[in-house]
C-alpha cells in the first residue's frame, strides 16, 4: 500500500504533527510501507529517508497569521504541472491523507471528483483533524458570535465533505466534526486516534541528582528549589497568561521556592520574556526551542511538576512527555488532554490560577500521593508509545482503504460515528 500525507503544519521548531509525522516515518519502514509526505519549506528539496520514505519539501510563502509556519497553497495543485500533480503522478498513491482545514482541503475534493488534470487515479482521501477551527477563529480574529457561526459553515460545507473519511486525534477535537456531520448525502466516517510518546527516550530513570544539582546551577537557583515546567510552543492558542498567573500566586508566599523553566519558541516569546523576566528577575528562566531531546527528556524528568494551561489543546503530546518521565503533570480538566489524563494519573483543575495553584500545592505537599499517580502516569505513557501509535495508523489507513473498495473484511476499527443524511436550506452535498 502507499500512502500520500500533505500538511502545513511542518517547520524547524513545530510541535505534535510533525512528532506525529516522524513517528510515522519510522513505523513505515519499518513495515516496509510505501509513505511519502509533502510539507512546506523555504526552498525546493526531495528527500529519501529509508527505504520506503520520500519527503518533498515544497517552497511556500509564510502563514500570514503565524509567519513560523508556512502555508502550501492551491496554485501548487491548481496550476497546470504544478508541483503536487507532478508527485501525485509520481507516487500514485492509495491512500490521500491532508492535515490541514485552510489551504490543502480542497485538493481533497479536486481528487475525490476527478478534476485534476493528469492525475488518472482516485485515490481514499482522509482528513487529519489535528487543531478546531472554531478555536483557532476565536484565538487570532475574535471570538464573535458571527465568527463562529462562520466557522461552523465553513467546516459543514468546505471542510467536512471535501473527504472521504475523517480522523480526529480526540474527542474534542472530533465534536466538531460531529456537528459539522450533519446533512450530507454522502456517508463518511469519523475515527479518533490519539496520538503517542517516545516512551524510550521520555523515562523516570533520567532523574537524578548529579543533573539536577547541575540544572540549578546553570539557572543559578538554589538546589532546594521548585522547579516548574512549561514545554510548548509560545503562541495565543496555549494560553500562557495561566501559566503566568498562577505563578505569580505560588511566589506570593513567604517561603516559596518556586521556579519557573519554560522551554519554547513562537510569536509571544519576546513579549513573554521581557514581562516575565522584569516581574520575577531570577525567578523565569527561558530556553527558546530544545532541538536536543536527550537534554529535553532531561529537562522534564528532573523538573518538580509540569504545567499544561490549555484547556483547548487537541490532544497534547507535550503532558504526555511529561508523564512519561515521571514527572506530575498539573493540566486543564477540558479539552484533548483529558483523552489520557485523569485524576487518578495527574492533577487536573479548573483553567483558573486559584485551582491552578492549588492542584500545584498538592503536588509539592503529598509526596505519596504524587508518587502513586506518578506511576499511573508512566503506564499510561506506556500504552500511548510511538510505535504501537504510529502502527495503528498505518493500520487505519489499510482499512479506511478497504472500505472504499468495499471489501470484505472484518472492521476491526469501528468508526466513532458517521455522517448523517439531512439538508440545509434544501442542499444536500456529495
Amino acid at each position: 500500500m502507499r500512502t500520500l500525507h500533505l500538511t502545513n503544519f511542518w517547520h524547524a521548531s513545530s510541535g505534535g504533527v510533525a512528532t506525529f509525522y516522524r513517528a510515522l516515518i519510522e513505523a513505515a519502514n519499518r513495515r516496509g510501507h510505501h509513505l511519502s509526505l509533502i510539507v512546506p519549506s523555504s526552498e525546493n528539496l526531495t528527500e529519501q529517508v529509508g527505504d520506503f520514505v520520500r519527503i518533498y519539501r515544497l517552497r511556500a510563502a509564510p502563514a500570514p497569521l503565524n509567519p513560523e509556519y508556512r502555508l502550501l497553497r492551491p496554485r501548487l495543485f491548481l496550476r497546470p504541472g504544478g508541483p503536487i500533480l507532478r508527485i501525485l503522478r509520481a507516487e500514485k498513491p492509495d491512500l490521500v491523507e491532508i492535515c490541514d482545514k485552510y489551504t490543502l482541503n480542497y485538493l481533497g475534493a479536486m481528487l475525490r471528483k476527478r478534476l485534476l488534470p493528469g492525475i488518472a487515479s482516485r485515490p481514499v482521501v482522509v482528513g487529519l483533524s489535528c487543531e478546531r477551527m472554531d478555536v483557532n477563529v476565536a484565538v487570532y480574529l475574535g471570538a464573535s458570535s458571527l465568527l463562529a457561526f462562520l466557522a461552523r459553515r465553513y467546516m459543514k460545507w468546505l471542510y467536512f465533505p471535501m473527504f472521504d473519511h475523517h480522523v480526529a486525534v480526540s474527542r474534542f477535537v472530533a465534536d466538531e466534526l460531529r456537528e459539522a456531520a450533519r446533512g450530507h448525502a454522502v456517508r463518511r466516517s469519523v475515527w479518533i486516534r490519539g496520538m503517542g510518546v517516545d516512551t524510550e527516550l521520555f523515562h523516570p530513570r533520567r532523574r537524578s541528582r548529579a543533573y539536577r544539582l547541575t540544572l540549578a546551577a546553570a539557572f543559578g537557583v538554589p538546589a532546594d528549589a521548585t522547579l516548574m515546567l512549561y514545554v510548548g510552543r509560545l503562541v495565543p492558542e496555549k494560553n500562557l497568561e495561566l501559566v503566568f498567573a498562577t505563578f505569580r500566586k505560588l511566589v506570593g508566599r513567604p517561603e516559596a521556592r518556586f521556579h519557573l523553566v519554560v522551554a519554547g519558541d513562537g510569536i509571544l516569546r519576546r513579549n513573554l520574556e521581557s514581562a516575565w523576566t522584569e516581574e520575577f528577575p531570577g525567578r523565569v528562566h527561558f530556553l527558546g526551542h530544545v532541538s536536543d531531546r536527550a537534554r529535553l527528556a532531561d529537562l522534564y524528568a528532573n523538573a518538580d511538576l509540569f504545567l499544561h494551561p490549555n484547556p483547548r489543546e487537541p490532544f497534547g503530546i507535550a503532558p504526555l512527555e511529561a508523564m512519561a518521565s515521571g514527572t506530575p503533570l498539573v493540566a486543564a480538566n477540558l479539552g484533548g488532554v483529558t483523552e489520557y489524563a485523569t485524576p487518578d494519573n495527574a492533577w487536573l483543575a479548573d483553567p483558573v490560577p486559584e485551582a491552578f495553584r492549588m492542584a500545584c500545592l498538592e503536588v509539592i505537599e503529598q509526596p505519596a500521593l504524587r508518587l502513586e499517580r506518578t506511576a499511573r502516569a508512566r503506564r499510561t505513557a506506556e500504552a500511548h508509545s510511538w510505535p504501537r501509535v504510529a502502527e495503528g495508523f498505518l493500520d487505519l489507513y489499510r482499512e479506511i482503504a478497504n472500505i472504499a473498495r468495499n471489501a470484505a473484511y472484518p472492521v476491526v476499527s469501528p468508526p466513532a460515528f458517521h455522517s448523517t443524511p439531512g439538508n440545509w436550506l434544501g442542499c444536500e452535498i456529495a
